[in-house]
């Protein structure tokens, strides 16, 4: 492996995102304006620091084992670089295991500070596919990494996905729950095979979301709702099963967030959502752009 020229400082600011958005599993996202600001640097020897403000903090390991880290550490790999020390700074405002996106978000921006590090200059694509290899699916790290309603597919070739501009009149709303939830328990809950009924109700409903949360918003209610996952998942997150069907019952598009806990709503123009019950935390939100890297300082 080449040498790695310790010095350089560059930061990273990265976006909370909400997968699925109802019928589009493992393949629909939505980029939110709740952000992750990370900054790393390069420094001799072989340590890895890591310190947390925010979300995780007190809770997260602050060494090789951080996901920034080691996904850095991964990419200086995969990039043909044997890694520097590393001091990274995470300030983090994406709740963590809520369904938002913090470890997708962890993995984009250990991608984007090594290749900043680095000069390597990899391109998004590039970055989508070592995103998506290292997360598993490309359903979070595609809006984290473009920004706005995403698409995401796999090919031979590794993920891939286009981005869409949501129309103004969308609005999300994001209802965060003290309690936290795994992705691994979410998936474990999901059958192994599910009606053809149920499966071409998705596809309809998938084909619709890409027109309504562009172009008509009005066909939002019918396009988020979904039977592949969210029943299969309902005993596990009971109150947020709860407000997901209040939220329903009351005309508002919505949808389990991801793997859960949390329940994302769009509403349209100035729609009011009803009050949301005691230990959630509401949170109106605008769509995002995708990761962007903020500062670059060269070596000093």
């Amino acid at each position: 492996m080449e040498a790695f020229a310790t010095g350089p400082r560059a930061t990273v600011r990265v976006p909370a995102t909400s997968a699925n958005l109802g019928p589009g599993f493992d393949s629909l996202g939505l980029a939110l304006d709740l952000c992750d600001e990370v900054t790393a640097e390069a420094t001799s020897g072989t340590t890895v620091a890591v310190e947390v403000q925010g979300e995780g903090e007190g809770t997260v390991a602050l060494d090789e084992r951080h996901l920034v880290a080691a996904t850095m550490l991964r990419t200086f790999k995969h990039l043909g670089l044997s890694a520097p020390g590393l001091k990274i700074k995470c300030r983090n405002r994406i709740p963590h295991a809520r369904g938002l996106g913090s470890s997708s978000a962890a993995i984009v921006a250990g991608i984007m500070l090594a290749d900043a590090l680095a000069g390597a200059g990899m391109t998004r694509s590039e970055k989508l596919v070592l995103a998506s290899e290292i997360e598993g699916h490309p359903d979070n790290v595609a809006p984290c990494l473009l920004g706005g309603f995403t698409i995401a597919y796999t090919t031979e070739d590794g993920a891939k996905a286009v981005s869409l501009e949501p129309s103004p009149r969308v609005h999300p709303w994001a209802f965060v729950p003290q309690t936290k939830g795994l992705t691994s328990v979410a998936r474990a809950a999901l059958p192994e095979k599910v009606p053809h009924a149920d499966a071409v109700f998705n596809l309809s409903r998938a084909a619709l979301l890409a027109a309504a949360i562009t172009h008509h918003p009005s066909r939002l209610f019918d396009a988020t709702d979904d039977r592949l996952h969210q029943s299969y998942r309902a005993k596990g997150m009971p109150e947020s099963t709860h407000l997901l069907r209040a939220l329903r019952s009351a005309g508002i598009a919505a949808a389990i967030s991801g793997a859960g806990p949390t329940v994302l709503a769009l509403t349209v123009d100035d729609t009011r959502v009803p009050e949301v019950p005691a230990g959630f935390e509401a949170l109106r939100l605008e769509v995002a752009d995708g990761a962007v890297q903020v500062a670059t300082s060269p070596n000093e």
